[in-house]
């Protein structure tokens, strides 16, 4: 496995300067903020807010990704000279060529970005992220933040889930680069399926990005391209205990198989031969890594040249690592390879045959992970792929960037679709917790009112239900809302991808387990003040009287 990277932090903002360029955006980003501009509009202070509606995977909770990134984006955020030239090629001939002086001076110093902090459990309809400055820069911001946060936290919420199902002792190796919508996909799929719960990555630039710890054992194609045991070379190898005298390790290895097959009750006539060299070969080159997929040709025949090899490099003190299943039933060939890890410690007395491991791949779902949790079986790393990055039960998290006040002035979109409809004005956030230290409600209130209280009743409305008014006691109560970016600087420590990792993980905790079930699990409430309950009733009320503005003129 290899080391983190030292130099992650300056790596990652380097990464997200060529990642997400302020062009990385929609076309009709500029042309509002064009009009913006035009009509003099473009300074109004303004504030947006960026949430989901719905729990992603049928599930009972996400967790926040991606802010680290949205951070480093709106730090660097600045137009060059060629990017407004590319503007003035892709804009209306008629836009004023004023508009782009203006774009080329624009950066993010008037910009303020309050948000719950990364690696926090989340729940549908509660704001994440609100962003407030000169209305035409917090327009133009839309679409990159909405791109660094919907991904990121889709897929910490799916580790998080395989991690749930897999539960908290086995080995999770996230390997689906080859699987991933694209480079970059593969990239943030590596990075926050570890900060959600995985413990290892394939992607060797994730780690070198990120400082994620990367494995990985040897694929098919390495067995199947060898033939015969001509083809091994070195075809010695020196002991570890500092005897510089070189062992004919194929030699010492078909000594090894002959004694296993006695063992087992095997003929080495069917042994293949092709596979036996390839061990061999990635032994002689790795011989304290060795862990070879195993079922190239049939997991009996390479459970046998395993043992031998392994046993070979044990007899040279060098301690082998395990192996790989990727094919049929995991869990019932888990415990045959088990139980002759088992009799080779015992019979031969190599004791390091107690500590190997076993990993299996077989398109692992979060269905499949569960399932092994209820079998016996001793697989101890199991990796997955497809099913994981690309979020197979969910393809978007849905997240939406809506504004909620200009000037002062509260703002609603109003909606025949009551979920399309948003919550209006500035607000803070309280999640409230219960005596056993478990969350069960987040409160949204307007910023200006005063924060709820420990053991002080509280009255509040249910985004559930539109009219029904309940009243809950808090034992603690946490404001989840933190000052991240203003004046053009972070306001809040980076945290590294470890640290953000083990607040998923302090955050879950927190979580009941009734909301943390993969089926079914029950509602997280997430309620209104009375205050913000009266305004979003005033302003439908309004809303309805000033539609036949028309009519009255």
């Amino acid at each position: 496995m290899a080391a983190p990277s030292s130099n992650t932090c300056g790596l990652t903002e380097h990464s997200i300067r060529e990642r997400v360029p302020p062009l990385l955006t929609d076309l009709y980003q500029f042309t509002m903020a064009y009009a913006y501009w035009r009509t003099g509009r473009h300074q109004e202070p303004a504030v947006f807010e960026l949430f989901f509606r719905d729990n992603p995977f049928g599930g009972g909770f996400s967790l926040f990704a991606g802010l680290h990134d949205c951070l480093l984006f709106l730090r660097s955020f600045r137009f060059t000279d060629e990017d407004v030239e590319f503007l003035r090629s892709v804009l209306p001939p008629a836009t004023d060529p004023a508009f782009f002086q203006f774009l080329r001076g624009l950066d993010c110093s008037g910009v303020t970005l309050r948000a719950i902090p990364e690696g926090t459990v989340v729940f549908a309809r509660v704001p994440l992220m609100e962003v407030s400055g000169p209305l035409a820069v917090v327009q133009l911001l839309e679409t990159s933040l909405l791109c660094l946060v919907n991904y990121a936290s889709l897929v910490c919420s799916n580790a998080a889930r395989f991690r749930l199902a897999a539960g908290p002792k086995r080995k999770l190796l996230e390997m689906g680069l080859r699987r991933a919508q694209g480079p970059d996909g593969g990239l943030t799929a590596s990075r926050y399926t570890h900060i959600g719960g995985f413990d290892l990555t394939s992607n060797v630039q994730a780690g070198f990005l990120f400082g994620v710890p990367v494995a990985g054992t040897m694929a098919h194609s390495y067995v199947t391209s060898f033939t015969s045991l001509d083809e091994v070379w070195p075809q010695t190898l020196e002991a570890l205990n500092g005897d510089s005298t070189p062992v004919d390790i194929i030699s010492l290895t078909k000594g090894w198989l002959r004694r296993v097959c006695e063992l087992l009750g095997s003929q080495p006539g069917k042994i293949h031969e092709g596979e036996l060299a390839a061990f061999l070969s990635y032994a002689i080159a790795y011989p304290q890594n060795f862990l070879p997929v195993i079922d190239s040709f049939s997991v009996g025949c390479g459970l046998l040249n395993f043992c031998a090899v392994a046993l070979a490099l044990c007899e040279l003190e060098y301690r082998p690592v395990g192996v790989r299943l990727d094919s049929g039933d995991l869990c019932r060939q888990s415990l045959e390879v088990r139980r002759v890890f088992r009799l080779c410690s015992e019979h031969f007395s190599v004791s390091a045959f107690d500590s190997l491991i076993i990993v299996g791949t077989n398109n692992i779902t979060e269905h499949s992970m569960a399932e092994l949790n209820k079998k016996e079986n001793e697989i101890d790393v199991v990796g997955v792929g497809t099913h994981l990055v690309t979020c197979t039960q969910q393809p978007s998290l849905g997240c939406v960037y809506k504004l909620v006040e200009v000037r002062g002035s509260p703002r609603m979109k109003i909606s025949e679709d009551p979920e399309k409809s948003t919550v209006p004005g500035r607000k803070a956030v309280y999640r409230l917790i219960d005596a056993e230290g478990h969350a069960f409600l987040d409160l949204v209130c307007l910023v200006a009112e005063a924060p709820p209280e420990a053991g002080v009743s509280v009255s509040c409305y249910p985004l559930s239900c539109d009219t029904s008014c309940m009243s809950v006691i808090p034992a603690q109560v946490t404001c989840l809302r933190q000052d991240m970016f203003t004046k053009g600087q972070v306001t809040q420590p980076l945290c590294s991808t470890t640290e953000t990792r083990a607040k998923v993980q302090s955050s879950l905790q927190t979580l009941h387990p009734r909301h943390k079930r993969l089926q079914e699990p029950d509602s997280y409430t997430v309620a209104l003040s009375e205050k913000l309950h009266t305004l979003v009733t005033e302003i439908r009320k309004g809303s309805s009287h000033n539609s036949n503005f028309l009519l009255a003129n």
